[in-house]
């Protein structure tokens, strides 16, 4: 009889433990789940090629009447946001690309991974980890970067944002340096079935420029490509509005401070003014 019962406890006992692995399993898959949607790495880009000195402008002779002075008015404008920028973007840039390339994220805890790898900017090699973090309806995104050596600096948070669960959309903020660890830059994008749909850098340093911003998309028709721009010209802020065609590179630039009118102003593929048709 007490054989019987050891027995039946025996078996009670490796159910229970089997039932308790079963759903510590089970519960551990759950957990788990797949990682999250990258953003693409194009959501940091906005395409300044239109509008680099070298096709021409001479920016100390941009003024109005100058021969290419509409398209030569929108790079300078342009240009601004580009200087801006490149300084803080090219190693975010670089780095996220490879982060893109990856696929081996790590499961760190619940709904969070990790991405770990070593990128190399101008000679330079970095330490990366993007980590990804889904919540309710968004992922919240933290990139730690850090450099050995001369200059170097630990698990610096140089930019960080959130994405829709579906990868259509979503912020990143940028700090300015290791040594200057305040919000510079803030980039909005969208993403359509085509493609990167809409990106727009807003300036947040705390000076003049403070809320400029110039958004860039694409879109149909003889200009496909546009920029939408509020800068500080010195004395105010400034609306204005740029459209090319990014194959034959003519375009026209709106911009009533500037030109004292609500009028298109137009150049040709050569990027000299022409009469807007």
């Amino acid at each position: 009889m007490d054989n019987q019962i050891s027995i039946n406890m025996k078996k009670a006992l490796t159910l229970l433990l089997l039932t308790v692995f079963m759903a510590v399993l089970l519960t551990g898959c759950k957990k788990k789940g797949d990682p999250p949607l990258l953003p693409p790495a194009e959501s940091f880009y906005i395409d300044f090629r239109n509008f680099e000195s070298g096709k021409g402008v001479d920016f100390s002779s941009s003024g109005k009447g100058v021969e290419n002075s509409n398209w030569a008015f929108s790079a300078l404008v342009a240009g601004y946001f580009r200087i801006i920028t490149a300084a803080t973007l090219v190693v975010p840039i670089a780095t996220f690309k490879v982060a893109v390339d990856q696929d081996n994220p790590v499961f760190v805890e619940e709904k969070t991974w990790e991405w770990s790898f070593n990128a190399t900017v101008a000679t330079v090699t970095y330490k990366a980890r993007l980590v990804g973090q889904i919540r309710a309806s968004d992922v919240l995104w933290k990139m730690y970067i850090t450099k050995e050596g001369t200059g170097g600096f630990t698990d610096f948070l140089w930019f960080e944002g959130t994405s829709k669960i579906d990868g259509t959309g979503g912020t990143w903020t940028l700090n300015e340096s290791p040594t200057v660890q305040q919000g510079l830059l803030q980039i909005d994008w969208t993403k359509t079935s085509s493609g990167i749909g809409t990106v727009k850098y807003t300036y947040l340093k705390t000076d003049s420029f403070k809320n400029s911003y110039i958004e860039y998309g694409k879109t149909t028709g003889t200009y496909d490509s546009y920029y939408n721009i509020s800068y500080y010209d010195g004395t105010a802020f400034s609306a204005m509005n740029v459209e090319w065609s990014s194959t034959n590179y003519s375009g026209r630039v709106k911009c009533p401070l500037w030109f004292g009118d609500n009028n298109w102003h137009c150049w040709n593929s050569n990027l000299v003014n022409i009469t807007c048709p």
